[in-house]
């Protein structure tokens, strides 16, 4: 009876595990994976089924009851217990199952990330192999050659060519000096500017020179008084 109600009596035909390596451990973790999942569809469907049969004898132990057939409704009862029991270690088993695969699932990614590893510590050592100091050094001597090179094409190609060639640079370089300390010599040399005084046109005129005396000064309102007070004591 346990083997028909846990599933036991069907065999799953196991995959060959790839071989060697962390492929035939990948390979074997998803198997059993794989197996872990159905497992737990099965158990999902025996607890289910075993929900059902519980409901089924409470509502046939309450019809006893309302019949008064007691022995009859003891033994719904009894059944409803079993299959509680029964549904009990469903739960603790898809509790088991679920826990397992979830281990497997972190083992999984565990594996894949120290695959990823071992391919990338693989390629850097392989990097390494490649990049050799001989190699390295020869690589910036190659560089350094290289701009040898271009500063000689660069000077070559500004050295003036034609009529230009043969002329001595230092002795142009003498003679314009000399005719820039000449050219200050006879700045030196001449007599500063003597600024014109401008002549009178024909119709313009002279100022008026002073002819008479001056204007008397004006006389305050207090001499004004005076003058006028005297006046009239004269009189």
């Amino acid at each position: 009876m346990f083997a028909r109600l846990f599933g036991g009596g069907k065999q799953q035909t196991p995959v060959a595990p790839s071989a060697g390596g962390s492929a035939g451990a990948s390979g074997q973790v998803i198997n059993a994976m794989q197996g872990l999942s159905e497992r737990e569809e099965q158990l999902e469907k025996k607890k289910l089924l075993l929900e059902k049969k519980i409901n089924d004898e409470m509502e046939k132990a309450r019809e006893f009851t309302r019949q008064k057939k007691k022995s009859q409704a003891l033994m719904c009862l009894k059944k409803k217990k079993m299959y509680e029991q029964q549904l009990e270690r469903l739960d603790a088993l898809v509790s088991r199952v679920m826990e397992q695969k979830n281990m497997l699932e972190e083992q999984q990614t565990t594996l894949g990330v120290l695959s990823d590893m071992a391919q990338a510590a693989k390629a850097q050592k392989k990097t390494m192999a490649e990049m050799k100091i001989d190699n390295i050094d020869a690589t910036l001597e190659e560089i350094q050659d290289l701009g040898d090179q271009m500063r000689q094409i660069n000077e070559a190609v500004a050295q003036p060519v034609g009529m230009f060639a043969d002329m001595d640079e230092d002795a142009l370089e003498n003679e314009l000096a000399e005719l820039e300390q000449e050219e200050l010599d006879n700045q030196l040399l001449e007599p500063a500017p003597v600024p014109a005084t401008k002549a009178p046109s024909a119709g313009e005129k002279l100022p008026n020179a002073p002819t008479g005396a001056a204007k008397s000064k004006q006389k305050t309102q207090e001499e004004l008084e005076l003058e006028a007070l005297q006046q009239e004591l004269a009189i």
